[in-house]
C-alpha cells in the first residue's frame, strides 16, 4: 500500500485523535513507546481508546527518577496498558560497577551508553513486535530535529511512524490530562539526552 504522506500529514496532522484513529484503520501491527515523561498519559489515553490492547513499550534506562516509576504503574492500572519493559542487557548496579557512574554528555563514553540504556532495548523490542505502525509522544518543541518532522513519515525500513502530539503544545497536552481525569509526571530525567532540546538518538537512528 503506498500513502500519500502529504494528503494525510494535511487531513489529519492538526487532530491528534482523527490521526490516530486513521493509522490503527489501517489495520497494520502497531506499538506505542513511551518513556513516562510529563503529558506522556495523553498518547497512551489517545491510542487504547481506539485499541485497547495495543502494545505499549518502555525502554526502561534503569535511570529513571523514583516518580517516574510510580507514574508508570499509576497509568498502566489506570489505563489497563499492554505493557512490555525493555531493559538493558545489563542492570544499573551491573553497569555501574565496571564502567562507573552515568558519563557526562562531553565524555566519549557518553555514546555507547546511549547504545547500551535505549538503543539496543529499542532494537530489540522492534524485532520482537514488528511493528508496521509506531506511535511516538515526539513533540516538534523538543528538538529542532522534531521541528522538522510531520506527523506521519516512513523510515528507510517501511515502518510507519505516527506523532500524534507533534504540534500540540503544553496548554492543550494540559487541558486533555484534565478533561479525561489522567495523572502527570512532573519529575521526569533522561539520561541519555541530560538536558532539555537535546536529541537522544532514537529519533535520529529511526
Amino acid at each position: 500500500m503506498s500513502l500519500d504522506l502529504s494528503a494525510i500529514n494535511a487531513q489529519y496532522g492538526r487532530d491528534p485523535q482523527q490521526l490516530v484513529a486513521w493509522a490503527l484503520g489501517l489495520g497494520k501491527r502497531a506499538i506505542c513507546t513511551t518513556n513516562f515523561r510529563p503529558y506522556e498519559a495523553v498518547i497512551l489515553h489517545m491510542v487504547t481508546r481506539v485499541q485497547p490492547d495495543l502494545p505499549i513499550v518502555w525502554m526502561d534506562n534503569g535511570y529513571n527518577t523514583e516518580a517516574t516509576y510510580r507514574y508508570a504503574d499509576e497509568v498502566t492500572r489506570q489505563l489497563g496498558l499492554n505493557l512490555s519493559i525493555y531493559l538493558p542487557k545489563r542492570s544499573r548496579a551491573h553497569r555501574e560497577a565496571i564502567d562507573g557512574p552515568l558519563p557526562g554528555l562531553d565524555d566519549p563514553r557518553h555514546a555507547a551508553f546511549t547504545e547500551e540504556v535505549k538503543l539496543e532495548p529499542f532494537a530489540r523490542a522492534l524485532r520482537e513486535t514488528a511493528p508496521e505502525v509506531w506511535f511516538t509522544a515526539l513533540r516538534a518543541t523538543d528538538t529542532a530535529v522534531r521541528a522538522q518532522m510531520d506527523p506521519v513519515s516512513i523510515n528507510p525500513d517501511g515502518l510507519i511512524k505516527v506523532a500524534p502530539l507533534l504540534h500540540w503544545t503544553s496548554r492543550e497536552l494540559y487541558a486533555y490530562l484534565k478533561e479525561h481525569q489522567l495523572p502527570d509526571n512532573l519529575d521526569y530525567y533522561d539520561p541519555t539526552k541530560g538536558e532539555d532540546h537535546r536529541e537522544c538518538g532514537l529519533h535520529l537512528s529511526h
